[in-house]
């Protein structure tokens, strides 16, 4: 642990403000430079379906809809692909403040983090979108073309990967506070009915009005929430358990 005076950890904290905000400008940049091939790879599922539905067509209502998408798509994705890089750059700015065995316990979190959100965008992109679309577009009136807004569709579609690239982050978030000591394996199964009803009432509010979608999302975090207790239960105990018989020998030697 490195000892900083307040003027250094705020001399600190600007060039790693300025080392993020010129890592997501670039990203930014190649994103919109790229952003042709972003909007085909995440316009694919929906052209698939509605290649396989025989009807439909995406469209774009105003001159300036296309630009507008690529701009927002550029954000979007200049903020997902750039968060392995800025990430170690706020977790370099952090390091020096912590001791060794503090740093060693965080670095897990930071891995399992990153790979826990490119699951969550993997699963809504490869079998969220396919299930959702089909079921949207074959819901109701039959014998009526679709036509889907450009514009509407590249920013929802950004959106839900980006929160399901969040919402996986639920195990990590249950293992840090299970460490921090706010909740036991105990107290995570008391929680549950509550959990899950909000998790419904979330679900209902974000995807559209259809229980399947709501279903959709409902059920990957009860088991995203569920594998957070199996977790601190397999993790957090004994590493707990372990710390409290540690300091309990030390007490009896002294």
């Amino acid at each position: 642990m490195k000892e900083m005076s307040l003027m250094e950890h705020l001399e600190e904290l600007r060039t790693t403000l300025i080392r993020v905000m010129v890592i997501v400008l670039v990203t930014f940049v190649l994103s919109y430079s790229f952003g042709e091939y972003i909007s085909e790879f995440l316009l694919k599922p929906l052209r698939s379906v509605l290649q396989n539905s025989g009807s439909g067509q995406i469209v774009y209502l105003g001159l300036l809809d296309k630009v507008i998408s690529q701009l927002q798509l550029a954000f979007w994705s200049s903020t997902v692909l750039s968060s392995p890089l800025w990430f170690f750059e706020i977790w370099r700015f952090l390091k020096p403040a912590l001791y060794d065995h503090e740093s060693k316990v965080i670095k897990p979190f930071i891995v399992v983090g990153f790979l826990l959100f490119i699951t969550g965008v993997c699963f809504a992109y490869f079998v969220v979108f396919p299930l959702t679309f089909k079921l949207l577009l074959d819901f109701g009136v039959g014998d009526v073309a679709a036509s889907i807004s450009l514009k509407d569709y590249i920013v929802l579609s950004s959106k839900a990967l980006l929160f399901f690239g969040v919402a996986f982050q639920l195990p990590n978030v249950t293992l840090i506070l299970g460490f921090m000591g706010l909740v036991t394996k105990y107290s995570l199964r008391e929680m549950r009915r509550y959990v899950f009803t909000g998790f419904a009432v979330a679900s209902a509010m974000i995807t559209p009005p259809d229980i399947v979608s709501m279903v959709g999302l409902w059920l990957p975090l009860i088991v995203l929430y569920e594998l957070g207790i199996l977790a601190v239960a397999a993790i957090v105990h004994p590493y707990l358990e372990k710390q409290h018989m540690g300091s309990s020998v030390t007490k009896e030697d002294e």
